[in-house]
């Protein structure tokens, strides 16, 4: 008897639906499962077998073979266990049911329990793209799986307990979602800008960055706060909206980082990597590629500390994304494209004691080391960083003093209505400034005379190129958005000028 149940393939973020057949007939007891499945799928047999059993059911005694459609997808991972399950009670003849329109996703305990399986997000999806309109899920992934509106799921615990809802014994309400409450919303406080002493400065960076989604750079000495200052951008971030929330929801969810219970993320990502890591643990890679770091910090902050420590293969696949604000990843198979929207905040030390330039502290680096340690960032990468800020020692007298600054709150409100702006003039609230291509640059970017005259003179002196020139632009527009005003005045250009590098000796 041949029995037929959907189920999901994750190939990179997307989901891919896939027939689960399962066809049980006379001959020497075996259970085969064909149709490119990995190791994983592959030990779903003896899952499966015993799940069966110790779920108060009959495996059958002939040959089952089971075939995961279409044959050219790779299967991997546990979530096959359950429909593969629910195939072979449906083929011998044990359960009638009628799942023509319901998506099964489950892993399988050897007691029958239905364990959490990882990419629900984007398999659900599909199916709903595909008109299914129901899906059986592991209860611990309701909440991800009723993320796609006009699905109705299906919570299950164990195998028993679905075979009892398909017969109609004990049949299984569908999840109702919680509405969302305030704390849902509600921007992880972190570290409060008011809590950080001094740096005026570096705080109206970050302030532009968060704005209008810039790359940054921190140079400054040991113990001079870049790591706190890095640390408290997520302070001063909007909110993830809706779409954008379901976007970082669909990478953690493949990811398996979803926290669970609530898996609508709605505080922005914060990826700081170590040093050390790989190349396909910052781009993404692998046999079959994953998600790296530039992806998971996506629409979020990615931060890396020390950046001179990170190898230059590490540092000059950063390229692509910081331009294209994808990276794609080619393969035998083919190629697949991960998003990797981020901002990205980089500190380092003028040198390798890094005391250059301290007038407190002498440097022990001679001018050779120091010239070493710099060119270790190339000049392509330092040309996609819009922002370059200089964060000196605190002094005494900031340090002491007991009157606090200003909160991140109030700077978090300026950065909304700035995004507020930038979302009226492209017609997209996902769409920043430091997203315009050139032909939006001069559409957008129109400056007042003073202005032309100013950053002409610039272009000369400091030798800028194409791309510094878009970028000079793109500052001095979310100055002028923070400021309110639609015109680039000089004032304006002449503060974007201000975050150019310098030696940063």
């Amino acid at each position: 008897m041949l029995a037929r149940v959907l189920s999901c393939a994750v190939v990179g973020l997307e989901g891919v639906l896939v027939e689960v057949e399962v066809d049980v007939g006379s001959g020497v007891p075996h259970l085969a499962v064909v149709g490119l499945p990995d190791t994983a799928v592959q030990e779903a047999r003896e899952r499966v077998r015993s799940a069966i059993r110790n779920s108060g059911a009959k495996f059958p005694l002939g040959r089952v073979t089971v075939n995961l459609a279409p044959a050219d997808i790779r299967k991997a991972g546990p979530a096959y266990d359950l429909p593969i399950a629910l195939g072979i009670l449906l083929a011998s003849g044990q359960l009638e049911a009628d799942l023509s329109q319901t998506v099964v996703l489950g892993e399988l305990s050897l007691d029958g329990t239905v364990r959490h399986t990882t990419g629900i997000l984007p398999m659900v999806g599909v199916a709903h793209a595909h008109g299914i309109r129901r899906a059986i899920v592991p209860a611990v992934d309701a909440a991800e799986a009723a993320l796609v509106d006009g699905v109705e799921v299906i919570p299950v615990n164990s195998l028993a307990e679905l075979v009892a809802h398909l017969t109609g014994e004990q049949p299984i309400a569908p999840f109702a979602p919680p509405a969302l409450s305030e704390e849902d919303t509600i921007v992880d406080p972190g570290i409060d800008f008011a809590d950080i002493k001094g740096q005026e400065h570096v705080k109206r960076g970050l302030e532009l960055a968060a704005a209008g989604a810039h790359n940054l750079l921190a140079v400054g000495p040991p113990g001079a706060g870049k790591t706190l200052l890095a640390r408290a951008l997520p302070t001063i971030l909007p909110p993830l909206g809706r779409e954008e929330a379901l976007e970082v929801a669909r990478i953690y969810s493949v990811a398996g980082l979803l926290p669970p219970g609530k898996p609508l993320v709605r505080n922005r990502p914060f990826r700081a990597p170590h040093h050390t890591v790989s190349y396909a643990g910052m781009i993404g890679g692998g046999a079959w590629p994953r998600p790296g770091e530039v992806t998971l910090a996506h629409r979020g902050v990615l931060f890396l500390d020390e950046l001179p420590e990170f190898s230059g293969r590490v540092l000059e696949v950063l390229r692509q994304p910081l331009e294209d604000r994808v990276v794609t990843i080619s393969r035998a198979s083919g190629a697949l494209t991960f998003p990797a929207n981020f901002i990205l905040v980089a500190a380092m030390n003028p040198c390798p004691c890094g005391y250059a330039g301290d007038p407190h502290h002498p440097c022990t680096c001679s001018p050779a080391e120091i010239a070493r340690y710099q060119k270790r960032i190339s000049g392509p990468l330092l040309d996609r960083i819009d922002l370059f800020l200089h964060v000196p020692r605190v002094e005494y007298e900031k340090l002491a003093d007991r009157r606090r600054g200003e909160p991140s709150a109030a700077v978090r409100e300026r950065v909304i209505a700035a995004r507020r702006r930038q979302a009226r003039r492209f017609g997209d609230s996902r769409k920043l400034n430091s997203d315009m291509t050139p032909a939006e640059v001069q559409i957008h970017c129109q400056l007042d005379d003073a202005g032309e005259q100013l950053l002409r003179t610039a272009v000369r002196q400091f030798g800028l190129s194409a791309r510094a020139y878009h970028r000079v632009l793109k500052v001095a527009r979310t100055i002028a958005d923070l400021a309110g005003s639609e015109r680039i005045t000089s004032a304006f250009v002449a503060e974007a000028l201000q975050y150019r590098p310098q030696d940063m000796s």
